[in-house]
């Protein structure tokens, strides 16, 4: 199969509809399809070929949207990055991967200019948005000239349709290979998921011929699909790989999608009421910048039906203050770039359960929690989270040893740590390269965060180990207080000895303007390490 097909068969089920709003206007399914099929024209004059790769580093626009299907349809391979990367991190990438090709704008140019002098194989720069640049070639001049219409490549199942690097927080960024079937699997699993919490049952009345009596027979049957009478608000970005999951899932809903090209609290807070919101999938920095904008009561949230979120653990504190406020839950998720994105979060038929991701939401795939001795755990046991089914990635490109490390007898060792209830609910308590050993009790950095965000003063928090001569690692927090808001340390050390035992306690509290996060709102640990 051929991943990019998911889009001709979205025109096939929905025909011509207003499937996503940027900027100022609607722009159609069929538009996008078209564009796709230019860019792919112009992508093969450039000389890219089946399995070649081809990057692209852009904010949300129609543009990248395009790009997906339109390198996938000519048997690319799409290497989507954050526009955010310094260049000698995009120049790894670029050799890494042998990208011939990449997409972007002006914005980013001179950064991908510099990364491009370290990396002799990428040959051409299509620019999305200026024209007659110097050594760039024209996106909107020279998709004019190809037709819209083109044949498809034949890919197989496992063939490569996209490298997404991961944020390289312990060494240099690994690609993670995803095949046309471990793309549209994940896809297709998250939209059977969606039917349960989304389905419309309707009546249909068919005409067929009696072959014995040949008179025409009027029968009422009852067909199931998706409510499609909905808008979503899309603010992910489309170089990370939960974006990347909404973003397919969206062409098998057939939603209409309110486009954002990057995070904004308050054009996010006056698009749900303009438009009418009814789905959106953010991470948990949304959730908490928009709870605490000082305006958030003023506007008209009644709409909202479903909510989500994913990428970083989602505080206690928040998800109960959203629900309270707004009156909708929000469904925590959790899953990671090597295992589809989204893996697991809240069934939509069952009662919530704070602190939880959930379950697995893929039938095909398998979710456990593996012990130090690689067996199965018990409910409430703590271990490993493993995985194992076809949503998992193919391995890392040009890294076998990394790939024989984290895939083991068919299971992803994920290196997240955590137990399931005996529901089979799946709690997550902490990365396994975070935990803080102090004098030799563990410590979950998690659990002091969710205290530290029940302060009223607090609006964000990052907790990390630091070297102690006494205990080995003492416990350091990062604190950002909420507007006009101002705090003495010790408030702070009274607050948490009300509410964690002594060795959990932080020793050192510091006060940031902003906690350093990556493009998708994680809190990034080891930046927090560098500040010491």
């Amino acid at each position: 199969m051929n991943i990019s097909t998911m889009s001709e068969e979205n025109l096939k089920r929905f025909g011509e509809f207003e499937s996503f709003y940027y900027e100022g206007r609607w722009i159609t399914n069929v538009e996008t399809h078209q564009a796709a099929n230019r860019l792919g024209n112009l992508l093969r004059d450039l000389g890219v070929k089946k399995g070649d790769r081809v990057v692209t580093q852009l904010l949300n626009c129609p543009e990248i949207i395009a790009s997906f299907p339109a390198i996938n349809r000519i048997g690319g391979a799409i290497v989507p990055l954050s526009p955010l990367l310094r260049p000698d991190q995009a120049s790894y990438v670029f050799r890494d991967c042998g990208a011939k090709v990449i997409i972007t704008s002006s914005l980013f140019l001179d950064a991908v200019r510099k990364a491009k002098e370290n990396a002799p194989k990428l040959q051409h720069i299509i620019l999305v948005d200026q024209d007659d640049v110097p050594d760039t070639v024209s996106y909107r001049k020279r998709v004019a000239e190809f037709p819209s219409e083109i044949d498809t490549v034949e890919t197989d199942n496992e063939d490569t349709a996209a490298l997404i690097y991961t944020a390289g927080t312990t060494g240099k960024p690994k690609g993670v290979i995803h095949t046309h079937f471990s793309i549209y699997i994940n896809a297709l699993a998250l939209y059977e998921f969606l039917l349960v919490s989304r389905q419309r049952t309707l009546t249909q009345t068919i005409s067929e011929i009696d072959p014995k009596s040949l008179r025409r027979v009027e029968e009422k049957v009852v067909v199931s699909g998706l409510d499609r009478a909905r808008t979503v608000l899309f603010v992910l970005p489309l170089s990370h790989s939960y974006g990347i999951s909404v973003m397919y899932v969206g062409a098998l809903t057939g939603d209409k999608a309110v486009v954002f090209p990057r995070w904004d609290v308050v054009k996010a807070l006056q698009a749900i009421e303009a438009f009418r919101i009814e789905s959106m999938s953010f991470v948990p920095t949304m959730y908490i910048q928009m709870l605490n904008h000082p305006d958030f009561d003023r506007f008209n949230l009644s709409s909202l039906r479903h909510c989500s979120c994913g990428a970083a653990p989602l505080p206690l504190e928040i998800a109960r203050q959203w629900e309270q406020r707004v009156g909708v839950a929000i469904r925590e998720g959790w899953g990671m770039t090597e295992t589809g994105a989204t893996t697991c979060t809240q069934p939509f038929d069952r009662p919530q359960k704070y602190g939880s991701i959930g379950k697995s939401i893929y039938k095909c795939n398998t979710v456990k929690i593996f012990d130090e001795q690689e067996r199965e755990a018990a409910a409430y046991e703590t271990g490993e989270i493993v995985v194992k089914g076809p949503t998992v990635m193919k391995g890392y490109w040009n890294k076998p040893d990394e790939t024989e490390q984290t895939l083991k007898n068919g299971w992803l060792y994920t290196g997240d740590v955590g137990y399931k209830d005996e529901d089979g609910y799946i709690f997550i308590t902490d990365r396994k390269k975070d935990i803080i050993i102090r004098g030799g009790e563990n410590v979950s950095p998690r659990e002091v965060e969710e205290v530290l965000y029940q302060h009223p003063k607090i609006a964000e928090a990052g907790v990390i180990g630091i070297k102690d001569a006494v205990f080995g690692e003492e416990i350091k927090a990062f604190i950002v207080l909420k507007a006009g808001q101002t705090v003495e340390t010790d408030e702070i050390m009274e607050f948490c000895k009300e509410r964690l035992p002594s060795f959990k306690r932080p020793k050192v509290i510091q006060v940031l303007d902003a906690l350093p996060r990556s493009p998708v709102g994680k809190v990034l640990r080891y930046e927090l390490r560098k500040i010491g």
